[in-house]
C-alpha cells in the first residue's frame, strides 16, 4: 500500500512529531509499504517534496491508499485532522473526530471516566479567575497541566499553594483551561491498546524515573526514563489494568492504537490517567515497545495498524452508502 505519514504539525510538540513520523516511515517501508512525507509546517501548511499539498474533498490525499497521522497535540490529535481527512474521503490510522477531541481534553476525558465510574485521581478543570478554594480538597502536592496539550509540556508540580498561581499561569501560556490533578504515590504504568471492536491489550509496562516526575526531558532524552516490561504487577493487577485499558479504548470510542496510563497504589489499586490516541513512534517511545515485548514487532505493528485504517474506512463508508 502507499501510506501517507503527517509529521510536523502546529503545536509545540512540532519537533517530537516530525521524529515519531521518520521512524514510522521507516517502519512501513520495512514492512513493504511505499510511504510519502507530508510535512505539517509551524504555521498550519502542508507540503510533500517540497510542494504544497492541496485536499479537494472527497479526492483523497496524493492518492495514498491510507493516512497514518504522526502528530501530537493541537491541530493534529485533536480531531481537527481527522475531521479533515474524513471530509478528504481517504482511510486514516487511529481515533476518529469525536474519540480525538474528547480524549485531547484532559477534563472532558476525566469528566467521562467519572460519570463511567472508573478509578482516577481526583482532579479539577481551571480557567482564568476561577475560584481557587475548591482546589484545597485535591491537598498538596498537585500536578497543574494545559488541560488539551500533550508530551508533559507546560505542567508543574505545585507543592506548596503559594506556587499555585505561577502554575496556572505557566498552563495558561499553553491552554486557556488548565487541569489540576492530586498527587498519587502509585507506580506509573502503560499499556498499549491496539484494534477496532474488539481491542487488544499489551503487556504493561513500569516508567522508572530518574527524574522526580514524568516531564518532557524524562519522556524524550535518551536514559530519562527505563521502561520494564513485564510491570512488577501481580497477575491479578495485571489483569485488571489489561481490562482496563481496553475498556476506556471502547468506552470513549476509539479505533486502531491508544495507549493508556495508570498509577497503581500500594495494595493494587488502579487508577486510570490518561489515554493518548496517537502515542508517540519515536526510537524511546513506550508504544511500540510494550507491542515488541507482547510478540509484535514494530513493523508488524505498524502493518497491522494500516490494516485496521483500511478496515475502518471501508465498514463506514459501506454504512453511508447503504
Amino acid at each position: 500500500m502507499i501510506v501517507a505519514v503527517l509529521a510536523g504539525g502546529r503545536s509545540g510538540e512540532h519537533d517530537v512529531s516530525l521524529a515519531s513520523g521518520a521512524a514510522v516511515r521507516a517502519g512501513l517501508e520495512e514492512a513493504g509499504h511505499s510511504t510519502l512525507a507530508v510535512e505539517l509546517a509551524r504555521d498550519g501548511r502542508w507540503s510533500h517534496a517540497g510542494e504544497p499539498v492541496r485536499i479537494e474533498p472527497g479526492a483523497g490525499l496524493l492518492g495514498a491508499d491510507a493516512v497514518f497521522p504522526a502528530l501530537h497535540g493541537p491541530f493534529g490529535e485533536d480531531g481537527t485532522v481527522q475531521g479533515l481527512l474524513e471530509i478528504a474521503d481517504v482511510a486514516y490510522v487511529g481515533a476518529g473526530v469525536l474519540a480525538s477531541a474528547l480524549c485531547m481534553d484532559k477534563v472532558t476525558f476525566k469528566d467521562l471516566m467519572a460519570r463511567a465510574g472508573i478509578p482516577q485521581v481526583d482532579y479539577a478543570g481551571v480557567r482564568e479567575g476561577d475560584d481557587l478554594g475548591r482546589l484545597e480538597r485535591l491537598g498538596l502536592p498537585v500536578f497543574v497541566k494545559p488541560a488539551r496539550l500533550g508530551s508533559s509540556v507546560g505542567i508543574s508540580k505545585v507543592r506548596d499553594a503559594g506556587e499555585m498561581h505561577a502554575a496556572l499561569a505557566a498552563a495558561f501560556e499553553h491552554d486557556p483551561l488548565a487541569i489540576v490533578e492530586a498527587m498519587s504515590y502509585g507506580m506509573e504504568v502503560e499499556c498499549s491498546v491496539l484494534g477496532n471492536e474488539q481491542p487488544l491489550a499489551s503487556e504493561p509496562g513500569e516508567i522508572v524515573l530518574e527524574a522526580e516526575w514524568y516531564d518532557y526531558a524524562a519522556k524524550y532524552d535518551s536514559g530519562g526514563m527505563q521502561l520494564v516490561v513485564p510491570a512488577r504487577l501481580t497477575p491479578a493487577v495485571r489483569a485488571e489494568v489489561q481490562r482496563l485499558a481496553a475498556a476506556v479504548f471502547t468506552r470513549v470510542g476509539c479505533a486502531g492504537m491508544a495507549r493508556v496510563d495508570f498509577f497503581v497504589e500500594p495494595g493494587g489499586r488502579v487508577l486510570v490517567n490518561e489515554l493518548n490516541t496517537i502515542p508517540g513512534f519515536t526510537s524511546t517511545s513506550v508504544f511500540a515497545k510494550l507491542f515488541e515485548a507482547s510478540g509484535l514487532p514494530y513493523p508488524e505493528l505498524l502493518d497491522r495498524l494500516v490494516g485496521l485504517a483500511v478496515e475502518r474506512h471501508a465498514r463506514e463508508r459501506a454504512t453511508l452508502s447503504s
